[in-house]
């Protein structure tokens, strides 16, 4: 999503809004909210919602009270209360969708959290934002650079710099507790501001590096994921997923957040299969699963001291050999339940024809049924043959 006039232009800068890098219409930044109320007009003696969604660097957003009765736009930069001095953002988002907005993040209008917007931001107020901004990656060279001086096992992904440039916040990731009293008091020297150290996740760093996941696209973490849950490897297990780490793990290098955006799926389907551990009794031998397709509803399964035959037998089948053995009733075999499998000779599906799919090979030259040209020896008028 992006503006309509977004394009490049002189030193890689972007056109369109001309807000060189980050987008006034908020249509081009992470976490971009679109604002579906904003063409319905209020009742009649209905105020508008005073509180406004604010976005700073690399979407960290917040909610603010525009005591002022400012009137503010999506694209706006504004200057708003911070500890200490002020800060400087772009709003995102307003009217009745940031109540909506703020009831979902169970955010009060009245708590503490929810600071005042000072005034729109003057050019003194943007020139001195992004002058700070503009120091920010040689200052993080720098800050690692001390960091391994200082032999601290820890990563400094990111910094951001306050508004008014009296506050530069250290972004850091690590596995254990770091002593970095020494280091808090090198930056102070070295950057002459003052420092607030934060530690974040790996999740976290993810989300405000960005990155192309290996579904090809933007990960989803640093575009509209907000909420982190927990993820399990059984979530693959259930998926019928091979627990191959590196394919199973994020650019953040725990397991990927979409394992589970299918997981409530899979759990649906599996309630029609029986347990996997559960073994069928026969009069030929005590059978043990041995594979399952979810998407088929097959189980295959296998007799005990004959490990290479397998049984194709699908959910209803196997459920009705678990009822038999539970009251007792002898079953023979199970090549009585078996499902057949299709022979060599059937006829192919015809992908084709079916919505959302196509034939791979559709494109390829025939093979085999082009006419074979007749190669015709022609010989120049004129000069002998070899065996002349």
């Amino acid at each position: 999503m992006g503006c309509s006039t977004c394009a490049t232009g002189k030193d890689g800068q972007p056109k369109g809004c001309q807000n060189n890098g980050t987008c006034g219409t908020d249509g081009c930044n992470k976490l971009t909210v679109f604002d579906w109320l904003a063409n319905m007009s209020l009742p009649n003696g209905v105020e508008a919602f005073n509180c406004v969604e604010i976005r700073f660097k690399n979407g960290r957003k917040h909610f603010f009270k525009n005591t002022e009765n400012l009137t503010l736009s999506i694209g706006d930069v504004v200057a708003v209360e911070a500890a200490p001095g002020h800060d400087v953002g772009i709003v995102t988002l307003t009217g009745e969708l940031v109540r909506v907005q703020m009831k979902k993040k169970k955010v009060s209008e009245d708590s503490e959290e929810v600071l005042k917007i000072y005034r729109k931001a003057t050019q003194r107020d943007i020139d001195i934002w992004q002058e700070a901004r503009g120091r920010e990656e040689k200052m993080k060279v720098r800050a690692r650079e001390i960091a391994i001086r200082l032999k601290l096992s820890m990563k400094i992904s990111d910094i951001e710099f306050q508004g008014d440039a009296s506050k530069a916040t250290f972004y850091y990731t690590a596995e254990e507790r770091v002593d970095f009293r020494q280091l808090i008091k090198e930056f102070a020297r070295e950057f002459n501001t003052r420092i607030e150290m934060r530690q974040i996740g790996f999740r976290q760093e993810a989300a405000r590096l960005g990155g192309i996941g290996s579904c090809g696209r933007e990960l989803c973490c640093s575009t509209w994921l907000t909420d982190f849950r927990s993820v399990n490897t059984s979530a693959a297990r259930y998926q019928q997923l091979s627990l191959n780490p590196q394919k199973l793990a994020g650019q953040c290098g725990k397991l990927k957040c979409c394992l589970n955006y299918e997981l409530d799926t899979y759990l649906d389907a599996l309630k029609a299969f029986p347990k996997t551990e559960v073994k069928l009794y026969t009069k030929k031998g005590t059978a043990v699963c041995q594979k399952i397709d979810i998407f088929q509803g097959f189980l295959w399964y296998a007799y005990e001291g004959d490990w290479m035959n397998w049984h194709k037998l699908s959910a209803e089948q196997a459920n009705k050999i678990i009822k038999c053995n539970v009251v007792k009733e002898p079953v023979a075999s199970l090549e009585e339940y078996e499902v057949l499998t299709p022979s060599a000779d059937s006829s192919k599906p015809d992908f084709s024809n079916v919505v959302g799919q196509d034939s791979l090979t559709r494109f390829d030259k025939p093979k085999g049924n082009a006419p074979k040209k007749r190669r015709k020896n022609k010989r120049k008028k004129g000069k002998p043959s070899n065996n002349a």
